[in-house]
Order: C-alpha cells, then structure tokens, then sequence
C-alpha cells in the first residue's frame, strides 16, 4: 500500500500515535460544544423562553440523529481501520461503497419519516401547544439538515480509519465559522435577507454541515483519486453490510442508553426543586465537557487498536492500553481536582442563584471524584470497540445505567440521603463500568477473534 496513503498506526511510537490522534478529535468536539452554547446564547437573547423551549423539546430528536450518524459510522471507521492495517485495499474499497450505500437508504428513511412525523415526535415528547409551531418549523428543518449531517460524521470516520483526524477537525472548523455567520444574519434578517427567526436558526445548521459534507467530497476526491476510500459506487453486499450493522447497530443502542439515563436521572432531580434541576442541567454540561479528552483517547485507541488488529500486531495493544491510561491520568486528574477543590468558582461562571450553586457544589464535590474512573474504562472500552466488540459495550452501559444507575438513583434519593444519593448512584455507576470494562479486557474474549486469525494466516504462510 502506497506510504503517501493514509497514516500507518502499525509501527512507530504509540503515545505519538495516541496524542497525533486523539487532539485534533478533542479540538473538534470542544470546538463545536463551545459553538452550540454560543448558539443556546444566540436563540435566548434574540427570540426568548419560546425559542429557547422549542429547541429544548427538539432535542431528543437531534441526540436520537446524531446517535445513527455515530452509531453507522463508528463501525466503518473501524473496519476500514481494519484493512488499512492488513493492507488490504479491496477490503476498504468494498466497506466505502457498503457504506455509502447504507449511508444513501439511511438518509432517505430518516429524512421522510422524520419530515412527515415531525408534530408526532414533538407531542409524545410532551411539546405545550403554545410552542408547537415554532417547534414544528424548526425540527422539519434540523430532520432536512441530516443528509449533511451523516454524510460529514461518514466521511471523517473514514478519514479517520486510515488515521487522518486532522483534515475532519479543519471541516469541522469551516462548518462552525459558517454557522457562526449564518446564525444571527438569518435569525434577525439583514438587508436583501429576510428575518426567519429560529427556522434561520436551523437553516444556518442545514448550510454548514451542507458545506462540510461537500469539501470533505472534494478533498477526498482530489487528495485520494486513485484510492479505494472514494466509493466507486453503491453496493450491498450481505457480509460487510453485516459487519457494519454487528458494530453500528449496538453503537446506536448503547448511545440512547446514555440518552436514557439522563432522562431517568432528571425524572429523579425534578421531585426536589427548580434549583435542582438547574445545577443538574449546568453539571451535565460540565460533565460533557470533562468527559471530552477521554472520549478523545477512546477513539484515538480504537482506532490505533483496529489497525494493529488488522496488521497482526496484537502485541502492541498492551502498549495502546498503558499509554492511553498515562496520557490521561495528568488531563482528567487535574479536571477532578479542579472540581473537587473549587466548586463553587465553576459553578458561579453559569450561575448567580445561591441554591443553585448549593446544589452545583455537592454534585461536583461527589461526582467529580467519580470523574478519576475516566481516566481507565475510556481506554479499555476504546480498545474493546477497536477489536469490533460493540456489543460488549452495548451490554456494559446496559449493566452500568439500566441495572445500577437508574435503579439505584430512585432508591437513594427516597432515603435521607435525597439528591446526594443520585450523584452518589452516578459515581458507582461510573465505577461499575471500570470494573466490568477491566475484567472483560484483562479476560481476553474481546481479542479471541484477532488471535485464531493471526493463527490461521501463519498456518496458511507454513503451508504455502
């Protein structure tokens, strides 16, 4: 395989490796969590409660999307990474035509049901009717906007299978800069532009993730013409179509688990009070925030971990596992203190109301502790899911949210524990899945798989 293609994972440093990878993703995710905020602030101070309601109550839906975009894509970066590392470019070209073959059915059937089942969604979500409209408008635009969506997530996955994340990170760039513009000119109307209040809002969001979907073609397109990550057309084939769906499918499922859980846990924190809800609502935020670097590592692990899989060199994942876990422990540790140390500062950057800060300071105090456990299941998982084991994972966050989050959150804030035991139910939750995450990689099922086929091949080498 031509050296000018792609980035080999297989040999070389695997801290460089796992820092080259795992930045440019952690950038990105800053970048657009620190837009979407920017934009929260936008639609608030332009359009007011309602506007700020009818995104609110849209927004399962969008996590429900973003969940089939990272869902189908996480698996083809994977099994591309696969190939790229046993150089096996008939392999790569078969998964890029497959996907985007399920890329194309998946557009077509989200788009339409979405569009036609837009006020449906909205009323089983409890949307008052004073807002439905504006909350109408608005999703059937966002439902329109996931074509550019899921084509942008396919394309940097597949940039990242064959260990590019540093052209995905610039898109990415260019999609929020384009927002940024779009946003305001569209919400408030300047000149020749009409004022399309927050239907301008997810117009500007359409036009970006457009526009990142449509360089990222080109630049695949002209960097890589003779390439196999450019499809060369749409196929279903049954056994790569399986394997996507094997890895997609729990990947989906165990992202609107996430999703789940903190729907329960808000169920369980709306007993207590309007403050409660509100620092629950600022420290959810914040746990996305902290949880981003790790989340880094985790992809920069799998697919490093893939590549070695595909290569045979399994003997370099111990390396990927310790190295992970290093480079982690100074980012998410120091995060902990933070949080731990000096709650009440994090807490009055968001807010003034003293309850509210109260009740932000025990949350941080308790789960920001819970914060250190980051530091090793990313890793393990990322290994895990780098080796295809998504339903592994799946199963993980089921036990972790469905059998010990939920259930004991409800349990412990009926005692005189009240919302302390919830953030105290997340901190165990969040050991558990350390625990389970350790004891099924240091068990070595996940990788049974790698290693019967790194025997096959040299059985296959001895005979020939």
């Amino acid at each position: 395989m031509n050296n000018q293609f792609g980035k080999d994972l297989t040999t070389g440093s695997i801290p460089k490796h796992l820092i080259q990878l795992a930045l440019p993703i952690l950038v990105g995710n800053l970048v657009s969590t620190g837009y979407s905020i920017i934009n929260a602030i936008w639609v608030g101070r332009l359009l007011g409660k309602d506007a700020v309601g009818a995104v609110a109550v849209s927004f399962p839906v969008f996590l429900a999307m973003v969940a089939i975009c990272s869902g189908a894509t996480l698996a083809t970066s994977i099994l591309i990474s696969k190939a790229y590392g046993a150089k096996d470019r008939a392999t790569i070209q078969k998964i890029v035509n497959n996907s985007w073959a399920i890329a194309i059915v998946v557009i077509l059937i989200v788009t339409i049901g979405g569009l036609l089942l837009s006020k449906t969604m909205l009323r089983l979500l409890g949307t008052p009717e004073e807002i439905m409209q504006l909350a109408t408008g608005y999703l059937k635009i966002s439902v329109m906007s996931f074509a550019g969506l899921y084509l942008s997530y396919l394309i940097s996955a597949v940039l990242r299978g064959i260990g590019d994340t540093v052209v995905p990170l610039i898109f990415i760039i260019i999609s929020t800069v384009i927002n940024a513009v779009l946003d305001p000119l569209l919400i408030t109307g300047v000149g020749s532009i009409p004022r399309l209040g927050l239907n301008g809002a997810a117009l500007a969001s359409l036009i970006s993730s457009g526009a990142a979907t449509i360089l990222g073609l080109i630049y695949v397109k002209h960097k890589y013409k003779k390439e196999p990550i450019n499809p060369s057309g749409f196929l279903f084939e049954r056994k790569t179509i399986m394997e996507i769906l094997k890895i997609g499918v729990p990947s989906f499922v165990q992202q609107m688990l996430v999703s789940m859980g903190y729907a329960f846990i808000t169920i369980f924190v709306v007993r207590f009070s309007a403050a409660s809800i509100a620092a629950f609502g600022i420290a959810n935020r914040l746990d996305s925030i902290v949880a981003m670097p790790a989340i880094a590592m985790m992809m920069a692990a799998s697919t490093l971990t893939a590549q070695n899989i595909g290569a045979g060199r399994l003997e370099r994942i111990k390396g990927i596992f310790k190295w992970g876990i290093i480079i982690n422990i100074p980012v998410i540790a120091a995060i902990s203190v933070l949080c731990v140390s000096f709650p009440e500062t994090i807490m009055r950057i968001f807010v003034d109301e003293v309850d509210v800060i109260q009740t932000g300071i025990e949350y941080l105090r308790i789960v920001g502790v819970g914060y250190l456990f980051m530091i090793i299941f990313y890793v393990s998982n990322g290994i895990i899911n780098g080796a295809g084991k998504a339903i592994s994972i799946m199963v993980i966050s089921f036990i972790s949210l469905c059998v010990i989050r939920i259930p004991l959150a409800g349990l412990l804030s009926h005692t005189s524990m009240g919302i302390r035991g919830i953030w105290l139910a997340i901190v165990i939750s969040f050991a558990v899945t350390t625990i389970i995450s350790l004891w099924y990689y240091f068990s070595g099922r996940w990788n049974k798989d790698a290693i019967m086929s790194k025997k096959s091949k040299q059985r296959q080498i001895v005979a020939e």
